[in-house]
Parts: C-alpha cells; structure tokens; sequence
C-alpha cells in the first residue's frame, strides 16, 4: 500500500485548498495534519513557512518540508500515474501553467487586497482565522492573535502593491476575471475544458477566498458570476470524475473565452511581472509601472522574477510547431511581451 501524504495548512490559505482539491481529485492518499506542536513534533521545517507545507522524502529518503505548490504539482504528476491535471499537449500543457500562474501571481494579490482593505472583511478574518490555529482557547486570546495577525497582514498590504491608488486597479481586474470567467463556463466546466489543468486549481484556490469566505468579494461574486461561485464549490472534491484524454480542449480551436480571459492577464499580470523582473536586474527598492494607466508600485518580488524565468523556459523549450500555435494564441492579448 503507497503511503499517505503528509502535508499540514490551513483553510484561509488559498494554496493548501488548491493542493487539497488536486490531492482528492487524483484520488491520492494524503494526512492532513493539524497546525499544532504536538501533530507536527519531530517534522522538519520549512526554510520560509508558508502554507502548505508537505513533509515529502528527498533522493535519500529523508523527509523535507517542501511548500511550493506549482513545482509539487509537478512532482505528482511524475510520481503518481493516471488523473493527471497536466494537459498531454505541449501548447495546452504551456496555456495552463501560464493561466496558473496567473492565478497564484496575480489573483492572490485580489484575494489579499479585499480581505485587508476593508472592514467587513477585516473583522471576518480576525474572527475566524485565528479560530483555524485552535479554537478550544479563552475568548480574550482568540480576540488578541486575531488583533495582532490582522495589524501585521494590513501592515503587508503594500507587498501586493495594495494601496489607495493600486487598489481601484486590483477590484477592476477582478471584476472583468469574474465576467470572462463566467463566459466561459456557459460553455465548458473548466479551463481546459472537459477536465481540470493545473490552472483550475490554481483559480480554484483563490476563489476558496474570494468567492465563498471574505464578504466583499463574494457578495460582488454572487452578484455577478453565479456560476463561479457555484464552481468553486463543486472544484473542493472532484475525486469522482472520471476524465477522458479527449476531454481536453481541442489545442487547435482554442475557445474565444479563453482568448478574452489571455487578454485580461495581459492588461495587468503581464505588466506588473516585467516591471517587477526590472526592477530585480537593476537593484531597484521599488517596483514601478502603469496598469490600465495607472501607477502601480509595490515592492520588488524575487519569486515573481523565478515564475517569470520558469514561464520562459517552457515555452523557450515547446516544441516548435506547439511554440508557434501558443504565439498566434498569445499574439495581440499583451501577454506575448512575456516572451518578446
């Protein structure tokens, strides 16, 4: 029998829902491990902590604390056989992990901005998150880690580049995502069509905030995109679907909702990456550029310039016919400046 999965995180963390949904929905054995000292005694840490953090044997056996979810995605497409959510495609394989990362660089800044910019959900948050690391504690403590976690996360708010200036951006991006979104699962169940990519989970994986837990966002959510806000519900346990190779998108007629959705993400992700990889390579303090032209300005982000790397990399390694249908998808959308 394979041995189970260790992983520990938390359900306000958009990530750990990501990788749990992947988990179920590829029907992998996993131990979900509670956020306390005596459940993860004797359990490696992780360099950075961020959540989730799975506790995985590297070549020589030994467990490591691993917390990235776009590379463990990976790593369990070549460990485990069968579900994958890696599209056999070179061209498709290549729009999903671009759409997912989209969601983890881009839409997390939404998911960021609307829980700590207003108070509503500022007071949900410090309410409940607190909750998630135990609950069988006196009030006034409850009370006190929820005051302390929400002053330091607001005090962070500028790490996304939420301000009162970036923020009008940040809410209309997520407004037109949520109408190309909505568009597009009139007409099929998922990004890549009969069957779930990375990319679904990735999206997913925000929306588990967004959409179903902090109240602004979702209110504006049930407002005007129904079906994504149901989605999100259904994307949480898919371990009964039984996909099929032909349930991919047809890599050569590429949906016009996905068209629509490319060109949103070339209209802020897209300039917001290349600024920020700027930045890095000139050693500046403060990222700096214009979205839908406004200032934007936050601080430099290395992960960001890594994503930006892995993302040339695979298409600078796409088979040559595969990198000219992904040009002619991305030509026109902005975000062919990724790769120019």
């Amino acid at each position: 029998m394979t041995a189970s999965i260790a992983l520990t995180g938390a359900p306000g963390s958009p990530y750990t829902r990501k990788m749990l949904a992947v988990l179920r929905y590829r029907r992998l054995a996993y131990r979900f491990l509670p956020r306390t000292r005596e459940a993860l005694a004797g359990l490696p840490q992780p360099k950075v902590s961020l959540l989730p953090t799975f506790f995985l044997p590297d070549e020589r056996g030994e467990l490591q604390a691993v917390t990235d979810s776009t590379p463990l995605i990976r790593r369990f497409e070549t460990e485990h056989q069968g579900r994958e959510v890696l599209p056999r495609d070179p061209a498709l394989a290549f729009l999903d992990e671009l759409i997912e990362d989209y969601a983890d660089e881009w839409l997390t800044k939404a998911m960021f901005h609307y829980r700590w910019a207003y108070q509503d959900d500022i007071d949900k948050a410090a309410a409940i998150l607190p909750c998630w690391q135990g609950f069988s504690v006196p009030d006034e403590e409850l009370a006190a880690r929820g005051k302390m976690f929400s002053e330091r996360q607001m005090g962070r708010l500028y790490v996304v580049g939420s301000n009162a200036v970036t923020g009008p951006v940040i809410e209309a991006s997520y407004r037109r995502f949520l109408e190309a979104f909505e568009e597009h699962l009139r007409h099929h169940p998922f990004l890549m069509g009969g069957r779930p990519g990375a990319s679904d989970f990735g999206v997913y994986g925000q929306l588990t905030q967004l959409a179903a837990f902090d109240p602004t966002p979702m209110a504006l959510t049930l407002k005007i995109a129904p079906r994504v806000h149901a989605w999100t519900s259904v994307i949480e346990d898919l371990s009964g679907l039984e996909p099929a190779d032909s349930d991919w998108i047809a890599a050569d007629a590429l949906p016009s909702t996905l068209k629509t959705l490319l060109a949103e993400i070339g209209r802020t992700y897209v300039p917001v990456m290349l600024a920020n990889a700027q930045a890095l390579m000139a050693g500046a303090q403060t990222v700096e550029t214009t979205v839908e032209g406004l200032p934007w300005s936050q601080s430099p982000f290395p992960y960001q310039a890594k994503c930006l790397q892995w993302l040339r990399a695979s298409h600078g390694a796409l088979p040559a016919d595969s990198r000219a249908r992904v040009d002619g998808w991305l030509a026109g959308t902005g975000c062919d400046r990724l790769f120019a």
